[in-house]
């Protein structure tokens, strides 16, 4: 009896030993990327249009499989009426007059694809032509909180003022769902300081779903969210001109096993991360009463692709003054710095406990945790040097760090099993 009982002590304690071990970066037993992703869409055969999607749409909506639509100018969803995608469907944003998706608030995008027929976003232009901002994008505006006075907004993209406005009171309102889609090539450039996202999200309830969405080659960032309260899982941003996640005007988001790959020769010069976050968009605009920005990112992987320290290869994370920012068993992999914190941001324990970092790995990376004024550096270090944050640095080649990171091939970024050599910073 008493030997029974003592190896069943100690297999619990293996158990509880095992399930400490957290995973690092984004998870999953099989590789999640299979089938419905695409990192080379320069080279992807789609089919000619055949019907036309333009102007305003106030009723219920279906788009089929076998059809193949063409997005010209600023097609606008409005009137309360739902966009239904069917799986396997393909819309094409036209280069000339820019293209772009807008569910306007209080309407609904139901694009459910599926992982061997996902639902695609893409240019009109043929193979090899293709380039970041063919088209515009999708935007989609909703009834959740915002932190701007007056608790309403309106998005500087040239749109009809009828239907330009977002945010409200009801933080779990439904703006529908997207699941198994790409969005490709948007980001169209509308003047010298303004370019449309890949998706923007503006006031949107947490409701609405957002996973397995592929992002990539956007002329500006792929996914930002202006306030609103989100939920992002398994999503991809791939090869952004600008940042590939930016949150504003207090946005609520939650973001889990997810990734980011940037490549330097793809950047923006004015300044280009993985995760940018503040939360007003100017100051005079901010309602001091409501939410300040709060992400949360937990198995996450932000690797920037090449490995030679050229390009514009900056920090992965930036924080602007008066945001929450949380960091959970991650992997962020050749950077400048892992994060840069705004000069505005004192290095005092009050503001350094808004940004919590547990169980992350720093790989290749300059430096850890920085401030834009290097005289704050030293006081950062040693807050973060506690072993209760269980940040770990090491030197470690993608090819020894990932499954696989050939982008010939479907990158799989997954750690691997092997043990990992860890450094000092």
């Amino acid at each position: 009896m008493k030997r029974t009982l003592l190896i069943s002590i100690i297999c619990l304690l293996n158990g509880i030993t095992i399930n400490a071990q957290q995973i690092k970066g984004i998870i999953g037993d099989a590789n999640w990327m299979g089938n419905w992703t695409n990192f080379r869409p320069t080279a992807a055969e789609y089919p000619e249009t055949t019907n036309i999607l333009t102007g305003i749409i106030d009723s219920d909506l279906t788009l089929y499989k076998k059809n193949t639509y063409r997005l010209i100018g600023v097609v606008y969803i409005t009137n309360n009426a739902v966009l239904t995608i069917e799986p396997g469907t393909v819309i094409r944003g036209d280069v000339e007059t820019c293209g772009t998706l807008v569910i306007s608030k209080g309407s609904k995008i139901m694009a459910e694809g599926e992982q061997t027929d996902p639902i695609v976003f893409t240019s009109n232009r043929e193979i090899s032509a293709r380039k970041p901002g063919d088209w515009g994008g999708i935007i989609i505006m909703g009834e959740a909180p915002i932190n701007r006075i007056g608790g309403v907004g309106f998005l500087e993209f040239n749109l009809d003022p009828m239907v330009n406005h977002y945010g409200g009171q009801n933080q779990d309102s439904n703006s529908g769902i997207l699941k198994y889609v790409r969005i490709e090539f948007s980001g169209r450039k509308l003047n010298a300081l303004k370019e449309l996202n890949g998706l923007s999200l503006a006031g949107v309830g947490r409701k609405t779903k957002f996973n397995f969405i592929q992002i990539s080659y956007s002329n500006d960032d792929s996914y930002e969210c202006y306030g609103g309260d989100v939920n992002f899982d398994n999503i991809i941003s791939f090869r952004a001109t600008d940042d590939d996640f930016d949150f504003t005007q207090g946005a609520q988001c939650n973001i889990s096993n997810s990734l980011a790959i940037r490549y330097p020769y793809s950047s923006d010069i004015s300044g280009s991360r993985c995760i940018e976050i503040d939360s007003f968009d100017k100051i005079e605009n901010t309602d001091i009463s409501k939410k300040l920005t709060k992400i949360t990112a937990t198995n996450i992987t932000l690797a920037n692709l090449e490995e030679n320290n050229q390009g514009l290869v900056r920090e992965a994370i930036y924080i602007k003054d008066k945001s929450y920012f949380s960091l959970n068993n991650s992997v962020v992999s050749g950077f400048k710095s892992c994060i840069l914190l705004e000069g505005k941001i004192a290095n005092l324990s009050a503001n350094l406990s808004k940004i919590n970092l547990q169980t992350v790995l720093i790989n290749n990376c300059d430096g850890g945790i920085q401030s834009e004024i290097p005289a704050y550096d030293a006081e950062i270090k040693n807050w973060y040097s506690n072993k209760s944050f269980s940040i770990e640095y090491s030197k470690t080649s993608h090819l020894a760090l990932f499954k696989e990171s050939n982008p010939k091939k479907t990158f799989d970024f997954r750690t691997k099993a092997e043990p990992i050599l860890v450094s000092d910073n």
